[in-house]
């Protein structure tokens, strides 16, 4: 597995004036961190540089898959992820940490849902939802021309992982997986289905607006277990795995294993930071409904938050 570098998208940051004398940086290398393709992933990371850069770090941002990511941790060309979701990275965090390459940093604070999502308006086509059940008897009420009579579900960018295909299979659900290019597509067809009262099932998570915005529901799947991915025999279908729904749970930081010796204050304030579900919603609300610049959220942020992300840097 390779990761992806945009080297027309990095973004290499000057060292900044220290707010805290606790310490200088380290090392004037720059800090890695990597961005993927969701507003608030890219909020969250920006926040942490630009801390990062308050305290005297220097900064760079480099364009990377989600899960093969891991691969640029290991070897030390990538430093830290700041957003490895329970429901969808979790084997991947475990088995990079496993090799001793990659350290888990923590809790970002922000809790994690990522299911399938249906506007309310479905109900009354599909009765017995929210159960996914209803869904094997009213696929139909899902379909479109190109995948009648199988419903369709929308799923997220296929590097988001997920396994939503192989759910699909497991539970013996006619439905055809259709993965959106970007998570601004994924949200511009529930925008337009919405609007028009269209048949629509999705991947929604959490935190987002989108919850907010629209009423709808997630589907509940057999409950979650480690074991319902990876041993057939457990769960409703006892040939195959991905038989149940996605786990719920924290969003964690990931880093590079050599970044707490070469720059220790760095990763003290990595470790310290947290943010929480209502924020971030309303922040990735102001980029993707309000239309406000990514970094201007971010700027705002530094700025309301000042003695809050000053004390990370002081200790």
């Amino acid at each position: 597995m390779t990761y992806k570098i945009n080297t027309l998208g990095a973004v290499t940051l000057a060292l900044a004036t220290s707010v805290s004398a606790g310490w200088a940086a380290e090392s004037s290398d720059p800090i890695k961190l990597t961005l993927h393709d969701w507003s608030g992933q890219l909020i969250n990371t920006k926040i942490m540089g630009s801390i990062l850069q308050e305290a005297g770090y220097n900064v760079e941002y480099v364009q990377a898959d989600y899960i093969a990511q891991f691969a640029g941790l290991k070897t030390g060309d990538l430093h830290l992820a700041m957003e490895i979701w329970e429901t969808t990275g979790r084997e991947a965090l475990d088995d990079a940490t496993a090799t001793g390459k990659v350290v888990n940093v923590g809790e970002t604070g922000l809790m994690a849902i990522e299911e399938w999502w249906y506007p309310s308006y479905m109900k009354d086509r599909c009765p017995g939802l929210p159960n996914w059940e209803a869904l094997k008897d009213c696929a139909e009420e899902f379909a479109t021309a190109e995948t009648d009579p199988n419903g369709r579900y929308v799923g997220g960018p296929v590097t988001w992982g997920g396994f939503d295909d192989e759910r699909v299979e497991a539970l013996e659900m006619d439905f055809e997986v259709v993965h959106a290019g970007t998570d601004a597509a994924l949200f511009a067809e529930l925008e337009s289905a919405y609007q028009r009262q269209d048949p629509i099932v999705l991947w929604v998570y959490v935190p987002h607006w989108a919850p907010a915005k629209y009423d709808g529901e997630f589907v509940e799947f057999p409950p979650y277990s480690a074991e319902c991915y990876s041993d057939p025999s457990v769960g409703v279908n006892p040939d195959m795995a991905y038989d149940c729904g996605k786990p719920r749970g924290p969003i964690w930081k990931a880093a590079w294993a050599g970044m707490q010796d070469k720059w220790p204050g760095a990763y003290d304030i990595v470790s310290a930071y947290t943010l929480s579900n209502e924020e971030m919603s309303a922040m990735v609300g102001k980029a993707d409904l309000d239309g406000v610049d990514i970094d201007t959220v971010v700027s705002d942020w530094m700025t309301t938050n000042k003695d809050r992300w000053s004390g990370w840097v002081a200790k």
